[in-house]
């Protein structure tokens, strides 16, 4: 059995060794944060790769790229504690290393966008878990009274992951190919696993509470199953009727109902839905789902909108959403530092505010908006984003005790894996029926390649993205120009269900804590907080 051990154990100061594992923690982070963002960007790459010339690969289809991931980090979240516990720390973080290492190899080898899919749900099997992990082996390795410091540094990808990840991704498709946004994490990998099993120490594995597998089992393929459902729903024509739709949707449904019946059973489940009872956390969470689905969702669409409506190279679109990311890098550590002064219920709802209104520009976009107005919203927006996610995640867990905290951050993470997931299947889904929409240009019925014919907006993105493929067409300026404003307005469209989203998330916003609270979580100790080894 291992010891406690007390703050008096440490040094008050940053040692060598502890830089060496704050160094480990920070390159799997880095890895598994620029991924998520480096990705976005590549959206529209995939629609013409994967696809004919003239018939690109379906938005919402691509987008599970992104779903897909997400859906997998969500899975193995909870996991992790207990694998790190059975197998030992270090041996559980080169494993995630190598997944998510092996992942982005085989991704660059996707031949089609299923098995990219595919690869990407490895690649966030691997990638999940760096996170947690990397936040215990920290913990374990530097006491919690240097836990502020530490967080610090680990906080520096946090904050440069929404900026660099979009500028990196456009970067290499532009100079090399897609196949590079995958293939950069194999030397990455490399590294951090001969670093981590220099620097980490030896495990000594303690297997503690048995692991919720059933739980995992219904919830995973139920939520993959229902977002499926949805995102089938261009391919048949938005006919919910089909089978493809409605029987996904309905299994999908029944698992995930079976799922919380189920999960107030072990006394250990793979979701403590029992922490609901919990009016703080409670509120947090449906604040958190909500400004998760609206602005992941949305925020998805931006680079895109710069490829295919403005014409703008990867590079540049990438480069154009960074304003959003330096937004957040502004207020994240301000928010950070009022917390601890000052009622959530005070905070969040101003960062919610400045969110509604970026959103409410980017409703209002059309193919000649102003740059100047689009960086001006997408920096309002990261504004509104740093000063809303930290306090969320405090006001969760600060009432908790102790023993509940590793539970209430797990309940956490994944219903912000789970929302992000479900507004980024659902707003990629709104677009690609709204540019279905389009008339289809007459004469363009018959040609080879077209399939039923070219539609307008089709045409438009085509014109902007891929303009050789439509020169034996002949097309009239004025159809392009005609589907270039109705392309605009789908992407206006889509933005205006996400604003809807954010506005309803002021409801329970208002909700959180305004007066000042106690903090729980050293209710069911008897001494200060100890770290085992």
């Amino acid at each position: 059995m291992s010891e406690s051990v007390t703050e008096s154990d440490y040094p008050d100061h940053i040692d060598a060794a502890v830089l060496k594992v704050a160094g480990v923690v920070v390159l799997g982070a880095i890895m598994s944060i620029l991924d998520i963002t480096v990705v976005n960007v590549a959206l529209p790459t995939f629609q013409d790769e994967f696809g004919t010339p003239d018939s690109p690969v379906a938005y919402s289809h691509v987008a599970w790229t992104v779903t897909a991931y997400t859906l997998a980090l969500a899975t193995v979240i909870p996991l992790t504690g207990w694998a790190a516990d059975r197998f030992g720390t270090k041996r559980l973080y080169m494993t995630a290393i190598f997944l998510f290492t092996a992942g982005s190899a085989l991704c660059a080898t996707a031949s089609g966008i299923n098995a990219l899919i595919g690869f990407r749900i490895l690649q966030g099997l691997g990638g999940g878990m760096l996170m947690p992990l990397g936040m215990t082996i920290l913990t374990r390795a530097a006491g919690p009274h240097r836990m502020g410091r530490l967080m610090a540094i680990l906080g520096v990808p946090m904050l440069l992951g929404p900026i660099l990840g979009p500028i990196l991704g456009g970067w290499l498709i532009q100079v090399a190919s897609w196949h590079w946004i995958f293939l950069i994490n194999v030397p990455l990998g490399a590294a951090a696993l001969a670093y981590a099993w220099s620097v980490l120490a030896k495990d000594s594995p303690e297997p503690s509470e048995s692991f919720d597998f059933l739980g995992v089992a219904l919830m995973s393929p139920g939520l993959a199953l229902f977002l499926f459902g949805v995102s089938s729903l261009p391919a048949e024509n938005g006919d919910f009727g089909a089978p493809r739709v409605w029987v996904s949707m309905l299994v999908g449904l029944l698992l995930m109902v079976a799922f919380v019946w189920h999960s107030f059973r072990p006394k250990h489940p793979l979701l403590d839905l029992r922490l609901f009872r919990n009016r703080n956390l409670t509120v947090s969470i449906v604040t958190m789902f909500l400004f998760a689905a609206a602005f992941f969702g949305g925020l998805l669409l931006v680079p895109t909108y710069y490829q295919q409506i403005r014409g703008e190279s990867t590079l540049h679109a990438g480069l154009l959403v960074a304003p959003q990311g330096l937004g957040a890098m502004v207020t994240m550590p301000i928010a950070g530092r009022l917390v601890d002064k000052m009622p959530v219920g005070r905070i969040v709802p101003v960062g919610i505010a400045l969110i509604i209104v970026g959103m409410f520009g980017l409703t209002q976009i059309s193919a000649t908006t102003p740059y100047l107005l689009l960086i001006a919203m997408l920096v309002v927006m990261g504004l509104g984003m740093g000063a809303t996610m930290m306090p969320l995640f405090t006001s969760a867990l600060k009432t908790l005790a102790a023993a509940q905290v590793a539970r209430g951050s797990t309940l956490l993470n994944i219903t912000q894996q789970i929302a992000s997931s479900c507004g980024v299947a659902t707003m990629s889904v709104i677009l690609t029926n709204r540019l279905n929409d389009s008339p289809i240009i007459p004469g363009t019925q018959g040609v080879p390649g077209l399939g039923g014919g070219l539609r307008e907006t089709q045409a438009a993105i085509l014109s902007n993205t891929r303009p050789e493929n439509l020169a034996s067409l002949h097309l009239e300026h004025a159809t392009i120009a005609h589907g270039l404003v109705d392309a605009a307005s789908a992407f206006s469209h889509t933005y205006w269900v996400a604003w809807v989203l954010v506005a309803l998330t002021v409801v329970p916003a208002l909700m959180l804590p305004r007066k000042h609270e106690e903090a729980h979580l050293l209710d069911d100790q008897g001494a200060p907080p100890a770290v085992v080894d």
